[in-house]
């Protein structure tokens, strides 16, 4: 075997190596995006959730008689609304197309807001004061489940941005790696647990 032969079966040899190893790494970094993806989805449906859990309890303590007229009303129509608005799903097929907040930011934020406005330290103390199992019940469920939201929407908003970084890198965009899938956003709305509730 000639020199020259021996060199064109070495380059040969270094090129077939390159492009399995380029082809390794594009499979590898596909099944990441799409893991992370899938990651986005099943944060943004236990967001959703947590979201109806909140207000199920908020609606559950409007109906239950123990509050005034106007808080009960306040907190129903609050509730109701976050109810009424889901997280849109795609009509495509594919769950990697991606799930929508729809706008909720708003009327999750009203509901934030009106609980806090509303479920004051005075008004938990003349509910917890009434021994009410029901209510007592009513009023955890909301505590427990605005500080879900909040785990929830960071934990949304934190794969989001892992998304983001990896579908940034040239790779990623020369190969187009990401395919049609949108590019997910994150969450923001008011998700403050209120005061009286923070315990």
């Amino acid at each position: 075997m000639s020199p020259l032969d021996i060199d064109v079966l070495q380059v040969t040899t270094f090129v077939v190596i390159a492009l399995i190893a380029v082809a390794w790494y594009l499979s590898y970094a596909a099944a990441r995006l799409d893991r992370l993806h899938a990651k986005v989805e099943g944060a943004m449906s236990a967001l959703d959730a947590q979201l109806v859990r909140r207000a199920e309890a908020t609606l559950e303590l409007a109906n239950s008689g123990a509050l005034d007229p106007a808080t009960a009303l306040l907190l129903a129509d609050a509730a109701t609304d976050s109810v009424e608005r889901t997280t849109e799903h795609p009509l495509a097929e594919d769950l990697l197309d991606g799930q929508h907040f729809g706008g909720r930011e708003q009327v999750e934020s009203t509901l934030t807001e009106v609980l806090g406005l509303t479920l004051t330290p005075e008004v938990l103390a003349r509910l917890r004061a009434q021994d009410d199992e029901l209510v007592e019940d009513s009023v955890e469920r909301i505590a427990a489940s605005a500080l879900r939201v909040r785990m929830a929407r960071r934990f949304h908003n934190d794969a989001v941005r892992e998304v983001r970084r990896v579908r940034a890198k040239w790779a990623v965009r020369v190969f187009r790696l990401a395919g049609h899938a949108a590019l997910p956003e994150r969450v923001e709305f008011d998700d403050d647990l209120p005061p009286a509730l923070a315990r």
